[in-house]
């Protein structure tokens, strides 16, 4: 009898047991589900309905379901598309040079220049002012300065260091790389400061100690540390510039091309599935220049 209310007893409290394991198992999934959910519906889904667009055909009146790979073939065939995805590329270049050299300087002097935290804090916040008001408006807050008879040219003009205004500093691809700096630097500034304030300052003391100059210390011990910020910076500005169309429009004053302003053009003559092709290809580029950053740069030390 107390043999079979023992066994009566053990086989009782295994059930909760079990049942324990078996929700521990399961509340992971729970937990992330509502965030599988938004990321489904507000991102996966949307590229899976381009993509699926982009094998249709169209004339100038509707689309139509089908599967064809002539969009395709009419994107990557074309020298045009070609010119302009180099187009792209080049300004995604330069512009993440400047936006690089110019940030890390800005946040390499509000980490390590700046002793005290709550300047710190307001410097970093003056640079953010101009989020305030939106790019379109910082954007062409540049066409009064760098015009024919704007802020710059009118000045060197009065002090005699040029004959005649310069032709060059607006609706030219120099004014669609300032404009894009302008606008994008501080991505590059904002992962790199929170990146250079987590450096333990006893390893650049150390790094004194031993006898490194201050360009030693700099190259061997801050910008090695300072990588993963670099790469967060790299892949908010690069990916920014690749998708921007209206600076592109706007500043060279249709005299240039992006590969986001030829999407924005065959949207509006309503080629909708030649414009998801080269969506689709933009993507995919995009995504090999994000996995290339991270091959090279571990940014799990950032997150």
């Amino acid at each position: 009898m107390a043999v079979a209310l023992e066994q009566s007893t053990h086989v009782t409290s295994a059930k909760p047991a079990r049942r324990r394991r078996s929700f521990a198992g399961v509340a992971p999934y729970l937990q992330a589900a509502p965030l599988a959910l938004i990321l489904g519906a507000f991102l996966l889904l949307p590229i899976l309905m381009i993509a699926v667009v982009s094998f249709w055909d169209y004339d100038f009146a509707a689309m139509y379901p089908d599967f064809l790979t002539t969009n395709y073939s009419d994107t990557l065939g074309s020298w045009i598309t070609w010119k302009t995805y180099l187009n792209t590329l080049k300004y995604a270049a330069i512009v993440w040079a400047l936006t690089l050299f110019i940030g890390f300087w800005v946040a390499y002097f509000l980490a390590f220049h700046i002793r005290t935290t709550a300047m710190q804090m307001v410097l970093f916040l003056v640079c953010t002012v101009p989020f305030l008001t939106s790019n379109i408006i910082r954007m062409i807050s540049w066409i009064p300065v760098l015009g024919r008879n704007g802020l710059v040219n009118s000045t060197l003009v009065q002090m005699g260091l040029i004959p005649k205004p310069i032709e060059w500093l607006l609706y030219s691809e120099f004014a669609v790389v300032l404009a894009m700096v302008h606008l994008y630097t501080l991505f590059m500034v904002t992962p790199i400061f929170n990146t250079l304030m987590r450096i333990d300052k006893s390893l650049i003391e150390a790094a004194r100690d031993a006898g490194a100059s201050g360009w030693q210390v700099l190259w061997n011990v801050v910008i090695p540390l300072a990588k993963p910020g670099m790469a967060i910076g790299t892949i908010f500005v690069v990916t920014l510039v690749m998708a921007d169309f209206s600076t592109v429009q706007v500043m060279s004053g249709g005299q240039s091309a992006s590969v986001a302003l030829m999407m924005k053009n065959q949207m509006s003559l309503l080629q909708y599935p030649a414009a998801a092709a080269n969506a689709v290809v933009l993507l995919v580029l995009v995504l090999l220049m994000v996995a290339g950053i991270l091959r090279i740069v571990d940014i799990r030390k950032e997150l």
